[in-house]
């Protein structure tokens, strides 16, 4: 009887314990049934937003659609009636003709018959090539392109919601392997040691340098990011956040980056004229580390030898070329060389990368290391060798610009290509501003990316040539030079 009552016991918590059960699945009948009506009036708003959609989309096509109906119509019509009156005009003229043959006094018909013949001539031409050919075809040359939108109607589906991982804990950045060079900044960073949750991603910020708001400049799976082309001498703060499916995770401590600090100033004058409110630009450091590299970049030795006579005389013709303005301006120096990691393979460097040709007679492009998006900069490049008259090209670029096809014949640089004779300006393959006034070998080709105007300027021996050739230049440019076997820069 004991052992009896003791499994009764049980069996009358299981029954209780259903009954409890039966209550919360009829609860759950009913909660099915509330979400789905719930459920189907979401989708039936989805779907009839999409056929809004859709029924505002074909209003816009048949708009379309009429303008060029009207078009044609118009078009045609207008041929119609320009043909008319010739029509109307020539048989006037014939009709007037065959009344004049049957003239029979021979003297009064050679009065009007050379003045005639010619306006017989005359109207003859005027039916010329391509008068009696439509203007305008029947056809529509519009052809709705639906397959996409069908291919994804097709494939419309519902999203099966998961149950949500934990957020990311903030990342950790790694102070020793951050670091600054010129106006480049690299920043590394890890998660935390013990943490288990699964990242999809980052999200580095920086602010603009002046205590400013911060602004997302990578987003991606790296654990390491260099941004280029900021400010000279400026203090940026950057913090970095985790993200996954679930949401994103809190910053990371902020880190106080420095770019190119001062050591002294030298005052120049500048290449040639440009207006008096440009900013005030001071020398930076490392410098000194470069004063025993070859004078084949003329930009390094016009700081480097103001004390001599050449330097002197160099000092003097550029003061008498800017006299009309009287400018002397504190002169930046920003060390940078050419990059062999994105040039192209035909590149052939030498002298610390800081001398390049090739060794190809089509033309390769090869950047600058240092990329620039604020201020004002200038920099020189030499001919070292001049050989059939090429036709290099100089100016600025984006990082992902064509390296196998001259300077500027994509949309991603902005250049001046010159002979020994011309130059042009180029971008997106397009020729303008032809000038007079070319290189040989010891030319110094100079370039000025003014990026508080956004525009670019060049010279040639220190005097500009031709006229601003860009402007609304905006973004992240890096100095680029594309040339073939013929020469050396």
């Amino acid at each position: 009887q004991s052992q009896l009552s003791q499994a009764l016991n049980g069996l009358s918590d299981r029954a209780k314990e259903a009954k409890e059960f039966l209550v919360q699945l009829r609860n759950m009948v009913q909660q099915i049934q509330e979400n789905s009506v719930e459920f189907e009036a979401c989708l039936v708003a989805q779907c009839d937003a999409l056929i809004d959609a859709l029924n505002r989309r074909k209003a816009q096509l048949l708009s379309r659609v009429n303008k060029e109906h009207e078009h044609k119509l118009k078009v045609v019509r207008d041929q119609i009636s320009h043909c008319t009156v010739k029509l109307r005009q020539t048989t006037g003229l014939m009709e007037y003709c065959l009344e004049v043959i049957k003239e029979n006094d021979p003297s009064g018909f050679l009065q009007i018959s050379d003045a005639l013949i010619r306006r017989v001539h005359m109207t003859e031409d005027q039916w010329g090539k391509g008068t009696l050919t439509p203007r305008m075809t029947t056809d529509f040359d519009l052809n709705l392109d639906n397959a996409p939108l069908l291919q994804s109607i097709h494939q419309l589906d519902f999203v099966q919601m998961k149950v949500s991982s934990p957020v990311p804990a903030p990342p950790i950045l790694q102070l020793e392997e951050c670091c600054t060079h010129n106006n480049s900044a690299t920043l590394s960073w890890k998660q935390p040691p013990l943490s288990t949750v699964q990242v999809e991603g980052y999200i580095l910020e920086l602010d603009d340098g002046n205590g400013g708001q911060f602004r997302e400049v990578y987003v991606g799976k790296e654990t390491m990011c260099t941004v280029d082309g900021l400010h000279f001498n400026s203090t940026y703060s950057a913090r970095v956040k985790a993200f996954n499916k679930s949401g994103v995770s809190p910053y990371s401590k902020t880190l106080v980056l420095q770019t190119s600090e001062d050591t002294q100033s030298e005052e120049q004058t500048l290449p040639f004229p440009v207006p008096l409110e440009r900013s005030q630009l001071r020398r930076m450091s490392p410098f000194s580390s470069t004063l025993n590299l070859q004078p084949s970049f003329s930009g390094r030795s016009y700081f480097e030898l103001r004390s001599s006579a050449h330097q002197l005389s160099l000092h003097s013709s550029l003061q008498s070329l800017n006299s009309a303005v009287d400018i002397k301006k504190m002169v930046a120096v920003a060390w940078f060389s050419f990059d062999p990691s994105s040039a192209h393979a035909d590149i052939i460097f030498s002298n610390d990368n800081l001398t390049v040709t090739c060794n190809s007679y089509d033309d390769r492009v090869v950047l600058g290391k240092t990329g620039f998006s604020k201020g004002l900069h200038y920099w020189e490049l030499s001919i070292d060798r001049y050989d059939n008259h090429p036709d290099p090209a100089f100016g600025v670029a984006r990082i992902d610009v064509l390296k196998d096809a001259m300077l500027g014949k994509d949309d991603k640089a902005w250049a001046m290509y010159v002979d020994n004779n011309r130059s042009w300006f180029m971008h997106n393959n397009s020729h303008t501003n032809r000038t007079e006034g070319g290189i040989t070998k010891g030319a110094t080709v100079g370039v000025l990316l003014d990026l508080t105007r956004r525009t670019l300027t060049f010279s040639i021996n220190e005097d500009q040539q031709g006229p601003v050739a860009f402007e609304n230049l905006e973004g992240l440019f890096f100095p680029a030079v594309s040339l073939n076997r013929n020469v050396q820069v």
